[in-house]
C-alpha cells in the first residue's frame, strides 16, 4: 500500500512518514533497564522525527547521566558560542569503580620504558566514538542518542561482558555550533507533511551551511594543527586516554550508499604501520557482517583514503590507534528523493547506529590484538626514532617569539617532548638563541608526529589525494629551523607547560619616542590596541639605527614609533598604558631617547609615515567560499583582535563603503556582484581604498577590468596518438587537481608588503591551478615563485612550468587607490602563519603603495 502511495505522489515528492520508535532501531531479543530514560522521554520527539539540536543532545546525556551507574561525564571545554563540549564514560559499574586505575594502566601502552608492565589479561580496550564533526552530517549525533541509550540501558549477559572489556569514550558531538546551525535550519524548515524534492528549501541550506564551526572552519581538518578551541579541548581527553579504536561518523552524497573503511591502499600515509591497516580490515568485517543482517549497502577501498593525519579517522593512526571513518547517504534533511529510492532520515540513523555497535563488536572480540598493536606501535616508534637519521629538530626565530610560541604550543598538544635551548646554537647557517629557540629529539614516543610536522615529500604512489598532499607544519609556520644529525644541543628540562610571553617594555625618564619592530607575529595587534586607545604611530619606509640604554640597536621596514610628542598623554601615564596594551603579545618595545638616529633616518624624517586605523570590511555569505572567510575572520579576530564587518554581497548595495579603509574579498565566484555593485567598488577603490582580493576572487577581479592580472595557460597538448580506457577518465581528470602543496616565494622586503620579514623566503601554500604573470610595472610584483619552487607536495607535470617563476602577489594602482591580488591562500587552515603576515601587511600598509 505504502508503494502505491508513493507512486501516486511522486509528481508532489511528498511522502507522510511516521516517527519510527525506538523498536526500529534496537537489537531484538535485548531487554533494557525501564529506569533508564528514553531519548523521546527528554528530549521530546522520537529519534529521526526532528534533528536533535545541541541542547537538547546535551540535556539528554545528563540525563543518562544522572540515571545509570554505568556512565560519568566529563566537560571537556566550550565551543566559541559557549556551548559545551561534554564525553560520557560509560562501561561497566565494575570499572567505573575504578576507571582512573584502569585509564593509567592502559597508558602503560605508550610509554615504551613502562609497558613491559602492562597486564594485558583483563585490560578493557579504549574506543573514542566521534559524532557529525560536520555539523550537517548529523546522523551521526542522532545515532549518538541511541547508541548512548543502548550502552545505558540494555541488559543481560552480552552486554555486561561487553561493558567489562570495553570503556567508551563517548563524544555525542563533535562540532556543537554546527550542528545547532543545521538542526535549526533544517528544523524550522519541515512542514508537517514532509517534503522530499531536492529543490525544498529544507534540503538546501543557506550559507554558510552546518558543516562548519562558529568560525567557518572544518574541524575534521584540525586534528593535527589544532588551531581552535574545539579541537584543543579534544585533544586534552584523546591523550588523558589514547584510545584504540577511534569512529568518526559523517555523511556522503545522498546517491551514495554507506562507506566504511580500509579506504583506497594506495593512499595510506607510508607512516602508517602496516598492522594498522591489518586491523582496519578485521574491524571492517564485523561492519561488514552487520550490514549483511540488516541489507544495507555498502562499500569500502574506494573514495576516501588514509593520508591527511590532520581529520578524525586518520590522527589516531600515529597514534598507536585504528582510526574509522563511517560516510553514510546523506538525506541531508528528513526525507530526499535519490538514485536509491526514497533515503529517510531514520534510515541514515539506523546504518550509524549499527556500525556503532559492530564497532564495539570488534573491539571486543580483538581486544587483546587492539591492545598489543598499540603496546608495540611506541615500541616500534621510539627504535625507529632512534635510528632515523636526523636526530632531532632546533627551531625558533629569535625576532618572532609569538609565532615560536604557537608552534611549540602546537606540539606540546600532541604530547611531543620539547626542551628550550640553553646555549646558542649555529648550525645549517642559521643561529638559534638560547630561550627563543627549542630542541625537539626524535628518539621519542611521538616520533610519528614529528617527523610528519617536519618531513617533506615528493613521491608518491597515487596521484589522486582526498585532501591535501604535504603539510610541512616547519615550512607552514615559516619558522627557522634545521636538522640535527649529531650530539644533541644544550638544553633545559622538558617543557610541560609554555609559560605566556612576559612584558618586555622599556622605559626612560625623558622618553623621545617608543618603537617596535614589525617583525614579531602579533605587532598588529598591539599597533591596533594602542591605535584604539588614541595613540598616532607611524612606520618607517627606511632603516635606521638608535642608542638604548648604551648598545646600538638596528630597525628595519616596517619598525613602528609612537612619538610622544605628538600623544595627548605622556609621561607615566602614557608608559602605563603602553605597558597595559603591549601585555604578553611578545612584542618588544624601546624607549628611544632622541629623535636623532645613530644611523639611517632619524625620527622627524619624512620616510616615517602616518599609519592609519584600518577600517575593515570583509565580503561573505552567498557568492563567496566559506572557509576562506572563516581564515580570515578568525585571524583577524582571535588572533589579531582587530574588528572587521562581515557584509554579504548581496547587501553591498545597500551600504556606504566610505567609512572603510580596506575591503577584503576572500576566495569566492562573486557571480552575485552586479554591475551596480561593481561599479561602487570600482569608485570606492578609485577614491583611495585599499581592495585586497584572495585565489578566485583575484580572476574575478581580473575578469571585470578592475586589474592588469593575466593568467599563464595551464591546458596541455594531447598526443592524438593516444587513448585512455573510459574506465580512468575520472582518475585522469582528478589527477590534474591542485590538492594542495607548498612553494617558495620570494619576496621584496623593502615592499610594504614585505614588512616585518627578516628572511626573503617564504613557503606559500597552493591549493588552485591560477598562476599569475608578473606585473608589468617594475614594483608591482611584491611576490614571486622561485624558479624551482616545489618545497613539498605532488605537482601535476603539466604545471611544473606554469609555476615557474609566477607571480604570488600583484598590486594594480586603480585611481588613487589599489588592488592588492594574492593568488593563494596566505592563511590557511589559521596555522599558515608564515604567509600571514603578508596578508596583514596589505591591510595595514596597503595605503603606502602609491
Amino acid at each position: 500500500m505504502r508503494s502505491l502511495l508513493l507512486a501516486v505522489l511522486t509528481s508532489l515528492m511528498a511522502f507522510s512518514a511516521p516517527a519510527q520508535d525506538l523498536s526500529y532501531y534496537l537489537p531484538k531479543n535485548v531487554s533494557f533497564n525501564p529506569a533508564i530514560p528514553t531519548p523521546a522521554s527528554v528530549i521530546g520527539h522520537e529519534v529521526g522525527e526532528w534533528h536533535i539540536t545541541h541542547d537538547r543532545l546535551v540535556q539528554y546525556m545528563k540525563a543518562l547521566d544522572a540515571a545509570s551507574d554505568r556512565i560519568s561525564l566529563q566537560v571537556m571545554g566550550t565551543t566559541p558560542e559557549t556551548r559545551p563540549q561534554i564525553a560520557l564514560l560509560i562501561t561497566s559499574t565494575q570499572n567505573q569503580a575504578r576507571l582512573e586505575q584502569i585509564r593509567q594502566e592502559h597508558l602503560l601502552l605508550s610509554d615504551p620504558k613502562r609497558s613491559a608492565d602492562a597486564n594485558l589479561a583483563n585490560m578493557p580496550t579504549v574506543v573514542w566514538m566521534g559524532h557529525s564533526i560536520h555539523g550537517n552530517e548529523p546522523s551521526g549525533a542522532n545515532a549518538g542518542l541511541l547508541t548512548a541509550y543502548y550502552l545505558a540501558a540494555a541488559q543481560g549477559p552480552a552486554i555486561e561482558a561487553l561493558l567489562n572489556q570495553v570503556v567508551v569514550v563517548f563524544d555525542p558531538s563533535f562540532n556543537p555550533d554546527g550542528l545547532q546551525r543545521f538542526a535549526t535550519w533544517v528544523n524550522s524548515n519541515r512542514g508537517q507533511t514532509l517534503v522530499s524534492d531536492p529543490a525544498s528549501r529544507e534540503l538546501n541550506e543557506a550559507w554558510p551551511a552546518g558543516r562548519f564551526n562558529h568560525y567557518l572552519f572544518d574541524l575534521n581538518r584540525d586534528w593535527l594543527p589544532a588551531q581552535h578551541r574545539e579541537s584543543q579541548n579534544r585533544l586534552n581527553l584523546f591523550h588523558a586516554w589514547k584510545p584504540n579504536i577511534l569512529t568518526d561518523h559523517h555523511e556522503q552524497g545522498s546517491n551514495a550508499s554507506f562507506f566504511f573503511q580500509p579506504g583506497v591502499p594506495s593512499r595510506v600515509n607510508p607512516n602508517t604501520p602496516a598492522r594498522n591497516q591489518e586491523l582496519t580490515a578485521a574491524i571492517g568485517n564485523y561492519h561488514a557482517k552487520a550490514f549483511d543482517s540488516i541489507g544495507s549497502l555498502y562499500f569500502t577501498k574506494e573514495g576516501y583514503d588514509d593520508f591527511y593525519y590532520g581529520k578524525g579517522s586518520t590522527y589516531p593512526d600515529i597514534n598507536g590507534a585504528v582510526g574509522i571513518l563511517f560516510e553514510q547517504a546523506s538525506s541531508r534533511g528528513h526525507l530526499q528523493e535519490t538514485d536509491n529510492g526514497l533515503l529517510a532520515f531514520p534510515f541514515t540513523i539506523r546504518n550509524q547506529f549499527n556500525a556503532a555497535l559492530s564497532t564495539l563488536a570488534a573491539a571486543q572480540g580483538l581486544r587483546k590484538e587492539l591492545l598489543t598493536f598499540q603496546r608495540d606501535f611506541y615500541k616500534d616508534v621510539v627504535k625507529e626514532g632512534a635510528a632515523f637519521p636526523v636526530k632531532g629538530y632546533v627551531i625558533g626565530d629569535e625576532a618572532d617569539q609569538g609565532r615560536t610560541q604557537v608552534f611549540v604550543q602546537m606540539m606540546l598538544r600532541h604530547q611531543v617532548q620539547v626542551y628550550p635551548l640553553s646555549k646558542d646554537l649555529s648550525t645549517d647557517g642559521k643561529n638559534f638563541k638560547a630561550g627563543k629557540a627549542f630542541y625537539i629529539p626524535t628518539a621519542q614516543p611521538q616520533f610519528k608526529i614529528i617527523k610528519t610536522a617536519f618531513e617533506k615529500t615528493f613521491e608518491y604512489k597515487d596521484s589522486l589525494f582526498y585532501d591535501v598532499t604535504s603539510w610541512t607544519l616547519a615550512l607552514a609556520f615559516g619558522l627557522p629551523h634545521a636538522e640535527i644529525k649529531a650530539a644533541a644541543p644544550e638544553t633545559g628540562a622538558a617543557l610541560s607547560t609554555l609559560k605566556p610571553l612576559g612584558l618586555n617594555t622599556h622605559h626612560l625618564n625623558n622618553t623621545y619616542a617608543y618603537a617596535f619592530r614589525w617583525s614579531e607575529f602579533l605587532a598588529p595587534k598591539l599597533l591596533y590596541t594602542l591605535q584604539s586607545k588614541g595613540l598616532m604611530a607611524k612606520v618607517a619606509t627606511q632603516k635606521f639605527k638608535m642608542m638604548v640604554n648604551g648598545k646600538e640597536e638596528a630597525f628595519d621596514y616596517g619598525t613602528i614609533i609612537i612619538p610622544v610628542g605628538l600623544q595627548t598623554r605622556k609621561g607615566e601615564v602614557l608608559a602605563n598604558l603602553i605597558d597595559d596594551c603591549v601585555g604578553n603579545s611578545g612584542v618588544e618595545v624601546f624607549a628611544l631617547p632622541s629623535g636623532m638616529a645613530s644611523g639611517g633616518i632619524d625620527l622627524g624624517s619624512g620616510s616615517f609615515l602616518p599609519v592609519k586605523t584600518p577600517r575593515i570590511m570583509m565580503f561573505s555569505g552567498a557568492g563567496t567560499t566559506p572557509t576562506d572567510v572563516g581564515e580570515i575572520w578568525h585571524l583577524l579576530d582571535t588572533r589579531m583582535q582587530i574588528p572587521v564587518t562581515l557584509v554579504d554581497v548581496d547587501r553591498f548595495n545597500a551600504i556606504n563603503p566610505a567609512r572603510y579603509t580596506t575591503i577584503i574579498m576572500a576566495s569566492g565566484a562573486y557571480n552575485n556582484l552586479d554591475k551596480n555593485a561593481q561599479e561602487k567598488l570600482r569608485t570606492w577603490v578609485s577614491a583611495g581604498g585599499t581592495l585586497v582580493a584572495t585565489e578566485d576572487a583575484v580572476k574575478y577581479l581580473a575578469d571585470n577590468g578592475f586589474t592588469k592580472v593575466s593568467f599563464r595557460p595551464t591546458a596541455e597538448k594531447r598526443d592524438s596518438s593516444i587513448s585512455l580506457p573510459w574506465n580512468l577518465r575520472s582518475d585522469e581528470s582528478r589527477a590534474k587537481d591542485m590538492a594542495g602543496s607548498l612553494f617558495e616565494a620570494r619576496l621584496d622586503m623593502t615592499h610594504p608588503l614585505g614588512y616585518g620579514y627578516t628572511q626573503p623566503m617564504v613557503t606559500v601554500f597552493k591549493s588552485n591551478t591560477l598562476f599569475m604573470n608578473k606585473s608589468a610595472s617594475l614594483y608591482g610584483t611584491p611576490v614571486q615563485y622561485t624558479e624551482n619552487p616545489l618545497q613539498s607536495g605532488y605537482l601535476y607535470r603539466g604545471y611544473k612550468n606554469a609555476v615557474k617563476s609566477a607571480a604570488a602577489v600583484n598590486v594594480d594602482n586603480l585611481g588613487r587607490g589599489r588592488v592588492i591580488s594574492q593568488v593563494d591562500n596566505l592563511n590557511f587552515r589559521a596555522f599558515w602563519l608564515g604567509t600571514a603576515k603578508l596578508f596583514m601587511n596589505a591591510l595595514y600598509f596597503g595605503d603606502l603603495i602609491r
